[in-house]
């Protein structure tokens, strides 16, 4: 029996390169091709039991290939796409198309390997093996290790049934990582179930979680729709103080019953809950039900600001111009390598949201192919707002000046803080005569009055 015979379809020749010798070195036959047209003319010549395809390509991509394929009752071998990156749109036609599973770039050679080996064992019965696509691409971008450790976490996570909290600031992909956690679920193939606080009101809270019925007619609430998956309760700490009490009721007991129905319904579905950075501040101010958050807190995830891995915004930077480019249509732009150094030590006060948003303006605005510097700085804000904390604020966008009175400020007021407003430990602390450290102060206008009276 002759050995399998692959055909790599990738336009970076150091890729094809790497790929065939890896594949030769284990006996495989290799092909290789630039893009769609001379894929298509190796097809039209040979007969291959495994494709490794490219998405993105400069003539056709790897989904219209791939749907063309199968289209015309092709390709009658397993398919595995490789990208570094790709949409949950992406994914999910991939998979529709017969899709057997995802390569992540950098290449992975063990990975690869493995993924070969498994494509070619399951020729003949793949079914159900192309829904390991879809969390593959649905996961949250970044090769830092912060992002690494955090996607193993949720990797770990997936494998159990119990509630999460997960907390964070706004914008810093919670919601992503949900979608992520569920794909990998034994809950997959169930619904994804996202209750919005901000649409719960003090006049429909408990339709919109428990469900109404009258006259034999039932509108399913939340938990219902939720049924096998997982619901996702967006930004804990926004929903009412009744609202809070219902929903503890349920998840204590287990059960709830429809407005206007005598019938009680076991809840059947994960629960994830979203809550701000600090909920700890709104548990003490009374805002938020502690018994409510440590019901849901049997499992925790931190999804940390975009500031703390920095290292990934260029990543994140081309990930959405692709993105935007495939799913909105939007003409296709680089930025330059001044552009992404400066973007990484932008503070990023709103997150991926924010990155995500300023790409799009971005696409929009310019002509020419480049994103320079200048752009990025005519978008981004020139100074962060007074309030917000030092790690927000865009200390670059700032004369010398100013950014140093900026960061003495805050770093003086925060320290003052943590002194109880005793000007004499703080001048310990800071390593300051008191005299110059009071000149200081005074010059910087910060009040250290009002922060204690007992000096």
């Amino acid at each position: 029996m002759s050995n399998p015979h692959v055909l790599v379809v990738d336009d970076e020749a150091d890729i094809r390169a790497l790929i065939k010798d890896i594949l030769t070195d284990e006996s495989y036959g290799v092909t290789v091709a630039a893009n769609a047209t001379e894929a298509r003319s190796a097809r039209a010549s040979d007969k291959f039991d495994l494709v490794l395809l490219d998405i993105w390509m400069p003539d056709t991509d790897g989904i219209t290939l791939l749907r063309e394929w199968s289209e015309s009752g092709e390709p009658d071998c397993p398919v595995v796409i490789m990208s570094g990156h790709g949409t949950v749109d992406t994914a999910v036609e991939a998979t529709r198309l017969g899709a057997f599973d995802f390569v992540e770039k950098p290449l992975s050679l063990a990975k690869l390997l493995r993924t070969v080996e498994a494509a070619l064992e399951s020729a003949g019965k793949q079914t159900g093996a192309a829904r390991n696509l879809l969390p593959s691409l649905l996961a949250p971008v970044g090769r830092s290790q912060l992002m690494q450790g955090l996607r193993e976490r949720v990797q770990q996570y997936a494998r159990h049934d119990g509630s999460v909290l997960m907390s964070g600031e706004s914008g810093t992909g919670r919601g992503a990582f949900a979608r992520y956690m569920h794909g990998l679920s034994g809950r997959a193939d169930e619904p994804l179930t996202t209750l919005s606080a901000a649409s719960v009101t003090e006049g429909n809270f408990e339709e919109q979680l428990l469900g109404s019925e009258d006259d034999g007619e039932a509108i399913a609430g939340a938990f219902e729709r939720a049924s096998g998956g997982t619901l996702v309760i967006d930004e804990l700490g926004d929903l009412s103080a009744d609202a809070q009490r219902v929903l503890f009721g349920v998840l204590d007991s287990g059960s709830y019953t429809r407005i206007g129905g005598t019938t009680p319904i076991k809840v059947d579905c994960r629960v994830v809950a979203t809550v701000v950075a600090d909920y700890e501040a709104r548990i003490e101010a009374g805002r938020l039900r502690r018994d409510l958050v440590s019901h849901l807190s049997e499992l925790k995830l931190r999804i940390p600001p975009l500031r703390e891995y920095a290292e990934d915004v260029p990543e994140l930077l081309t990930y959405y111009v692709d993105k935007l480019v495939d799913s909105e249509g939007l003409t296709f732009r680089r930025f330059s390598v001044a552009a992404q150094n400066r973007l990484r030590n932008y503070p990023w006060p709103d997150n991926v949201r924010e990155l995500k948003n300023l790409v799009r303006r971005l696409l929009l605005s310019g002509s020419s192919e480049d994103i320079s510097l200048e752009e990025v700085e005519a978008e981004i804000s020139s100074a962060a707002p007074v309030d917000e904390p030092l790690v927000k604020q865009d200390l670059l966008a700032l004369p010398l000046r100013e950014a140093r009175e900026q960061f003495e400020r805050a770093y003086l007021q925060q320290q003052l803080v943590l002194c109880g407003g005793k000007v004499g430990q703080l001048a310990k602390r800071v390593g300051m005569e008191r005299t110059h450290l009071y000149r200081k102060l005074r010059s910087l206008g910060v009040d250290f009055k009002s922060v204690s009276g007992d000096e």
